[in-house]
């Protein structure tokens, strides 16, 4: 696929910018706080509904503007696809392809496959539980955007569940309404179960991308390995036995759950352990190091999301490749080619080997104003 234009409209920093996107690398150069980041963001919106930088609509809309619009020409090999997402400061969104208004927001998902790799990503290694599962469900709804559906029903239904459990408790009754409880338990099992097999089957199959990726970027001298830990315990060869496990879980953890008005059980708690050579990654060597997992994980992202949809998604770089280095840059060319159509932010071209520069164009970027920039010859 390849995003052939964008135009953003009152969003973020950008008053009315129209994109043409002319190379297989596009370059967006300039200093902190002009707009490079906002433009990827733009796609990642587009691709995910979701901005990782924000939950409220109102930061994305222009100071002083009502609504913000973000309009795209999408080229997939089945057509042209046109795309729109309109959204205001109170939170109400219209999501729009070839110009017709989708019933459900989520029927916008699949259309734009992006993946984006920030240094907000190191978060994965450093961060918490709740960042890898994060990433392992937004890789999800690439794959497959009807998961978004059921993620959404697993948290609406584990919301109603544990007001049900703080209203049990504060009004210090353990037997509140049983057959009430009973009926949560049974709709929060079967949704979490189904969350659960599909994060475990997506790991699967993403973790030989990633150990491949792992021993090249790292000269075969480092073993990756992530492991899928469902809060769930059970036989995970034996996805018959999960359903009944989860009822029983929660039923040995009723006592705690009424004291602590909270659902102790469930996918909503699950861990990705990322180890190398054996040891937690979060504790193994180097910033250096880290970078090299993330990097694996997100050029696994990009060949298995190939592999699925059958299309090459959108590479989208915020500020990495400075990071990097020159081997870590040289992985990352070869790997994506021209292949990966690749949005790139930096905040200066001696990032760059040249051979970067060969296939790319590149925009100048300064307070929400693209430029084009004529390269050198002897750079590219």
């Amino acid at each position: 696929m390849y995003l052939e234009q964008l135009h953003l409209q009152n969003f973020r920093n950008y008053q009315d910018q129209f994109v043409v996107f002319g190379a297989p690398k596009t370059i967006l150069v300039g200093a902190n706080a002009q707009g490079k980041s906002n433009l990827l963001e733009a796609v990642e919106l587009l691709s995910t509904l979701r901005s990782h930088r924000t939950s409220r609509d109102r930061d994305l809309v222009l100071d002083g503007a009502p609504t913000a619009q973000i309009t795209a020409q999408l080229r997939r090999d089945s057509g042209s696809v046109d795309l729109r997402l309109a959204l205001q400061i109170s939170g109400r969104r219209t999501a729009m392809v070839h110009s017709e208004a989708v019933k459900r927001q989520l029927d916008f998902l699949g259309y734009l496959n992006a993946v984006q790799f920030s240094s907000l990503d190191l978060d994965l290694v450093r961060g918490g539980p709740g960042e890898r599962r994060t990433w392992l469900d937004g890789v999800l709804i690439q794959l497959e955007p009807l998961y978004a559906h059921l993620l959404q029903q697993y948290q609406q239904v584990l919301k109603q569940r544990n007001a049900f459990l703080k209203r049990q408790r504060s009004l210090n009754n353990p037997n509140l309404d049983p057959a009430q409880l009973v009926l949560w338990n049974q709709q929060l099992a079967t949704l979490g179960a189904r969350v659960i097999q599909r994060r475990h089957r997506m790991l699967n199959r993403l973790e030989p991308l990633a150990q491949t990726w792992h021993q090249a970027i790292s000269g075969q001298t480092e073993h990756l390995s992530l492991e899928y830990e469902p809060n769930v315990r059970h036989d995970l060869t034996q996805p018959e036995q999960l359903f009944p496990e989860f009822l029983a879980q929660m039923q040995t953890k009723a006592i705690a759950e009424y004291h602590q008005a909270t659902s102790l059980v469930g996918p909503h708690r699950d861990e990705v352990n990322l180890t190398i050579n054996q040891t937690p990654a979060r504790q193994y060597g180097s910033q250096g190091q880290q970078r090299t997992l993330v990097l694996a994980l997100k050029l696994a992202e990009l060949q298995l999301i190939e592999e699925v949809i059958g299309e090459p998604p959108l590479l989208l770089l915020d500020d990495v490749l400075a990071e990097l280095d020159l081997n870590r840059q040289n992985q990352l060319l070869d790997a994506i080619q021209d292949r990966f159509q690749t949005l790139i932010t930096t905040t200066h071209l001696g990032a760059f080997d040249a051979k970067w520069l060969q296939s790319a164009e590149v925009f100048a970027v300064e307070s929400g104003y693209l430029s084009a920039v004529a390269l050198n010859p002897s750079l590219g």
